[in-house]
């Protein structure tokens, strides 16, 4: 049990070290800038679709553009087909901060995710769920936030 607990510690502070880092080093929160690679990689991508791919509430995604835009990293530009529909652009700016930034963009858990072999991630996952479902307090809200916010 201990080695588990010194295990999450780890995974923990690597992950406020990642985003300190970041944060120094370019100005924006690691959430800002995973958004800013989604934008960059999907020129067009829709408010709603950057929240589904960051996994965060669509509030929550809503107030990290805001953010960006303010800083002049990214902008909003109306469909020609269909004005209601808003589609999510990198700027110059924003495009040298990302060239700047330090990897992984998506942040060092959400790569190292990406990075676990299925069985692994699947393994993890399940360990998670009865992990979770043994705990008096949680907060489920905590799904739709960034980590670089909690």
């Amino acid at each position: 049990m201990l080695a588990v607990l010194r295990q999450f510690r780890v995974v923990i502070r690597s992950i406020q070290r990642h985003y300190q880092w970041v944060e120094a080093r370019c100005g924006v929160s690691g959430a800002q800038l995973w958004a800013m690679e989604r934008i960059d990689s999907t020129p067009g991508l829709s408010p709603g679709d950057l929240a589904r791919d960051l996994a965060v509430h669509p509030s929550t995604a809503s107030n990290l553009l805001a953010r960006l835009e303010q800083l002049g990293f990214i902008e909003r530009r109306r469909g020609s087909r269909d004005q209601r529909r808003v589609q999510l652009h990198l700027t110059a700016t924003g495009a040298s901060v990302l060239r700047k930034a330090p990897r992984p963009l998506k942040g060092v858990l959400q790569q190292a995710l990406i990075d676990l072999p299925a069985g692994s991630l699947d393994a993890l996952h399940r360990g998670l769920v009865e992990l979770l479902a043994l705990m008096r307090v949680r907060d489920d809200t905590a799904q739709a936030k960034p980590l670089s916010d909690l």
